[in-house]
């Protein structure tokens, strides 16, 4: 059976010509295949810039399997469902070239050709001697990873650190690190103990720059204008210059979203013959396999299996799969993602009129499940906050931007270029942004939405937070191994910039009680009681001053936030966002534990659970 019902998109009747049929699908015709079906592929790919073949598979026209055992039977030369590869095997190589030595004298190679190497193939009518066999791109995939699993785990997990460990969590810290910690333990241990109300007082004004940085910008980011999708629809690609976007998704224990996720990426709008969607599972997560297995794939997605290796993160996932993109241009997505359908045809068009130096667009994200309760409608302001304020004023002033985890838009090559996602960080976007920055590269803002499943517990919440406040301290240590060498790699406005918000961000969620005490200290006792010198009176006005600015830069992003995603309903819980960031704070200081006695754990949040949608997507 050819032809896979229910998977091929309407193709308009207006795009149906009598075009001669391209030599990489015309021996079809003798195989089965309706004449009609191969006209209506050769005009797609006439449109579109891609080989017929593609479009065939890619609609769910002809299956692969069917399509290469036509293929075979044409040639004359063997089919192989389960192919038994040599040793001599590579990855990636071995898949994107669709070749692969075969444990075998005869024949010696299994081959998945693609469009013009169909036609050269057809042209030599290689004699049943030759030493080939065909088989499909899955089972080729799949044959590879079988055989060099474990040097496939080994660059997932090592492939940034051994290309540069400067840039890489794994890498110890470094003996400087090591030194000034110590130090600045010692002094901070002897002055409470020596002088407590005086060790408290410098302690905050030494962490009140950053504190007051972090607070500037997001002041800053209130005032600057938001970027509109209008003007990239006035300049959309046509389908004939898209080029092939790589969609990879990492799932773990996802079976209760895997559908809707499969479903969200079957919608996209966008010529299913230039869409390379990989999911990555891991191998021990069988529930999920079973779902996707029973879901019947569009030909545009596949399944990755990683190997099993330590450590377990998603980063780590994610690098099994870069390799094998085919795309000039790569999009992370979650488990729980419902993106705009028309998300990748508007980052085509951001990155086409981009400048070279703009290696990915961040997306918006936003949460869906926002009347579960009083945590998912102050998440929700929160996300609103960074993702439609912060963000893109960050991207106005030219600040590096720590990335949010899903809809994040690369050029392939550059992803490659500055070592893909670093497995040994939990929090692998923020790290990637910053990194990005060092290659001096730029982060562009992309205003198209994606839909997200908010955790509904608090439990779940600081579990998740935890993790992300760990990688955040990670992400600090590990580009300040050496100062001075990323202070040259990206100039002084640069520097300070990326200083914020990462340092920025820890020292924040760090001192944001000791603010909020010092300034309730100030308020509520007599001046006099602390005030035995004109410094520490100077120091609790700065306490107090920095407090209420600190407010400020609370409540103005929230109320520009809900005007801009028009959250009208969320306005009452804006007071309520002080009382949230103390839950940060103490999921900051939390993370401080874990990064001791479990540096690496990745805390898996569900999804799945959600009991309301805005959308009706959920």
């Amino acid at each position: 059976m050819f032809v896979r019902s229910g998977q091929a998109k309407e193709i308009p009747a207006s795009a149906f010509s009598s075009l001669p049929l391209p030599t990489e699908i015309g021996f079809l015709a003798a195989h089965g295949v309706p004449s009609g079906l191969l006209q209506d592929a050769a005009t797609i790919a006439a449109i579109t810039g891609v080989s017929a073949d593609r479009v065939l598979i890619a609609h769910g026209l002809v299956t692969e399997e069917a399509f290469y055992r036509a293929l075979a039977h044409e040639l004359g030369v063997p089919f192989i469902s389960h192919p038994k590869v040599s040793p001599k095997a590579s990855y990636p190589h071995s898949i994107l070239s669709g070749i692969v030595p075969l444990a075998q004298v005869a024949p010696a190679y299994a081959l998945t050709p693609r469009g013009s190497q169909i036609a050269q193939l057809l042209h030599m009518r290689p004699s049943r001697g030759r030493p080939i066999a065909l088989t499909t791109s899955s089972a080729l995939m799949r044959a590879v990873f079988a055989i060099q699993r474990k040097g496939i785990a080994h660059q997932a997990a090592h492939g940034l650190s051994a290309r540069y460990a400067h840039l890489s969590n794994h890498v110890d810290i470094g003996a400087p690190q090591i030194a000034l910690l110590s130090l600045a333990a010692f002094a901070v241990s002897f002055t409470l103990v020596a002088a407590s109300e005086r060790a408290v007082m410098a302690l905050a004004s030494l962490m009140s720059p950053l504190f007051f940085g972090n607070v500037t910008l997001r002041l800053a980011a209130a005032f600057l204008p938001s970027s509109t999708s209008s003007s990239l629809l006035e300049h959309a690609v046509p389908d004939a210059q898209l080029p092939t976007y790589t969609v990879i998704a990492a799932l773990y224990r996802e079976e209760c979203v895997a559908p809707r996720l499969v479903s969200a990426l079957s919608r996209l709008d966008y010529p299913p013959e230039k869409l390379d969607i990989k999911l990555v599972l891991e191998e021990d997560d069988a529930q999920t396999r079973a779902v996707l297995e029973a879901l019947d794939l569009p030909g545009f997605m596949e399944v990755i299996i990683a190997p099993p290796g330590a450590p377990r993160t998603k980063p780590r996932a994610l690098n099994v799969a870069l390799p094998l993109a085919r795309g000039a241009l790569t999009v992370l997505y979650d488990a729980e993602d419902v993106p705009e359908p028309n998300q990748l045809r508007l980052a085509a068009a951001a990155f086409a009129r981009a400048s070279a130096e703009t290696a990915c667009f961040q997306a918006h994200l936003t949460i869906d499940n926002t009347k579960d309760n009083w945590l998912t409608r102050l998440f929700t302001l929160e996300y609103a906050i960074l993702f439609d304020v912060i963000n893109p004023g960050l991207v106005e002033v030219g600040c590096p931007i720590p990335l949010g985890g899903t809809s994040n838009h690369f050029r392939t090559e550059a992803l490659r270029k500055v070592g893909g996602w670093d497995a040994w960080n939990v929090t692998e976007d923020a790290d990637l942004g910053i990194r990005l920055a060092r290659f001096g590269m730029r982060v562009g803002d992309l205003p198209s939405s994606t839909l997200e499943e908010a955790p509904s517990t608090l439990s779940a919440w600081m579990l998740q937070r935890t993790r992300w406040m760990k990688g955040f301290i990670q992400t600090c240590y590990c580009h300040s191994r050496n100062p001075w060498r990323i202070f040259r790699e990206l100039g002084p406005w640069r520097f300070i910039g990326t200083l914020i918000v990462s340092a920025g961000t820890v020292v924040t969620a760090f001192g944001y009680p000791l603010f909020m005490a010092l300034a309730l200290n100030a308020w509520l006792n007599d001046p006099g009681v602390y005030s035995d010198t004109i410094w520490i009176a100077a120091l609790e006005a700065w306490s107090s001053t920095l407090f209420l600015v600190g407010l400020m830069a609370i409540a103005i992003p929230a109320l520009v936030a809900i005007k801009r995603r028009r959250l009208w309903g969320l306005l009452p819980w804006v007071p309520l966002l002080p009382v949230y960031y103390l839950f940060i704070s103490l999921a900051a200081w939390r993370s401080l534990w874990e990064l001791v006695s479990a540096p690496f754990q990745w805390n898996k949040t569900r999804h799945g659970l959600a009991r309301t949608s805005r959308s009706g997507l959920l």
